[in-house]
């Protein structure tokens, strides 16, 4: 009944054994026989015929009642004290009904996983999963960003092992050219990371939350853009500018269609409607990874028939360069504006402002405005039904917008008074 009694309740059988003293240890020799010299409460010293001594632990299993060992080291690296601590952990363990064998074989497992899950492979598997919900181009940013600032000396350390320090002392340099948005951005990224690790088990807290508030805050800026009065200017020298074909077209197409600057470089040939006069861009190539349709206008498909002579039997309506397989970089129409004398004044992006401002300017409904923005709706239900009602409204806004565009192309600034509104 005592052996039972024992087995059910997963703690080793009691002894009545006086407490080894470490001098004991100290003198056991070798036998012919392996034997143990016992310190009580299952904890023994197990002496082999070679002469090494090592503490073992025995138990019964809370699973099943069996007996089991574990072994806590050799003595004398592990000494008499340490070795009643690791018993007083493991009766602990029992008392919560846990087999201490499999709880260090977890602890064991966690710790190779800790070690081999370095900041470099774990921002990986963390961007894999960003990539479902982010455009290519900003995960690419993404990645960029990390592989120069914080991969060639943070990348190989094991994310339990990096801190707030670490992370803080590899951007000061950063923060000292003055880049405070680069960092904030870096600061931003590898928080999420943090977040991904603790979230899979690998880091028990975030030690980098709050970390930006070590550096200096970016100051806000406003996307350099013009004022719709300055179109017309901005027209006349995007005409004669000695730029491609390709180039202008591309900044014409971005003006026209209010997207985003990798969007409109990355306009492919298979996602033009022809016979409907649509501009289909699929969710994988947008901002916030959802399908955008753009109703194109007399004007938009113009310019594609002025691109079918260069690119009409390539994939990209706005092929590179170097590389006609691929698409035009995005930052090439950044470029033929700063050229263009607009440098601190415009940027491609801010082309989307300038169509904004004068559309609400203009008394169009702010709803479509945002809709042909691709500004999207946190409202799933309502962004739906947005899409589905504004797509004609949204047509006649963009003939109005193509129109505007081309009136500002002559010199005049604004439009017939004969409007439509949507």
């Amino acid at each position: 009944m005592l052996l039972t009694s024992v087995a059910k309740s997963g703690v080793s059988m009691p002894r009545t054994t006086k407490p080894l003293s470490d001098t004991e240890a100290k003198q056991a020799k070798p036998k012919l026989k392996e034997y143990s010299l016992w310190d009580g409460s299952g904890l023994c010293l197990r002496i082999k015929p070679t002469g090494s001594k090592s503490w073992i632990f025995s138990y019964y299993r809370p699973t099943n009642g069996k007996r089991a060992n574990i072994s806590f080291g050799r003595y004398p690296a592990v000494s008499l004290s340490q070795a009643r601590n690791s018993r007083q952990e493991c009766q602990a363990l029992l008392a919560q009904g846990l087999d201490p064998h499999t709880h260090k074989s977890e602890q064991e497992y966690l710790q190779r996983l800790a070690h081999s899950s370095t900041v470099e492979q774990v921002t990986q598997q963390w961007l894999k999963v960003k990539r479902s919900k982010v455009s290519e181009d900003y995960a690419t940013d993404v990645l960029r960003s990390l592989e120069r600032h914080v991969f060639p000396t943070l990348g190989a350390i094991p994310i339990h092992k990096l801190t707030a320090r670490d992370v803080i002392a590899e951007l000061q340099p950063v923060s000292a050219k003055g880049t405070h948005e680069t960092v904030k951005r870096i600061c931003q990224r590898l928080g999420e990371v943090m977040d991904f690790a603790m979230l899979s088990g690998l880091i028990d807290s975030n030690p980098l939350s709050g970390i930006s508030k070590a550096f200096e805050a970016p100051r806000k800026q406003n996307m350099p853009t013009l004022q719709p009065d300055e179109l017309p200017e901005f027209m006349k020298r995007v005409s004669m500018a000695s730029i491609k074909t390709s180039t202008r077209c591309l900044i014409e197409w971005q003006l026209h269609t209010m997207v985003r600057p990798n969007e409109a470089a990355g306009t492919r040939w298979d996602e033009i409607d022809f016979e409907n006069s649509l501009w289909r861009i699929a969710a994988s190539r947008m901002k916030k990874r959802k399908a955008h349709t753009v109703p194109l206008t007399p004007q938009t498909l113009a310019i594609l028939e002025q691109m079918k002579p260069i690119s009409g039997h390539r994939q990209f309506v706005f092929p590179g360069d170097r590389d006609p397989k691929t698409h035009i970089h995005r930052q090439t129409a950044n470029m033929a504006i700063n050229r263009m004398g607009y440098a601190g004044e415009l940027v491609a992006h801010g082309l989307r402002a300038i169509a904004s401002t004068t559309l609400n300017e203009q008394g169009f409904d702010p709803d479509v405005i945002e809709s042909a923005l691709a500004h999207t709706d946190k409202n799933e239900v309502r962004a739906a039904y947005n899409r589905a009602e504004y797509l004609q409204r949204r047509r006649t806004m963009m003939c109005w917008w193509s129109d505007f565009i081309e009136i500002a192309r002559t010199g005049r600034a604004y439009p017939p008074a004969q409007r439509i509104y949507a």
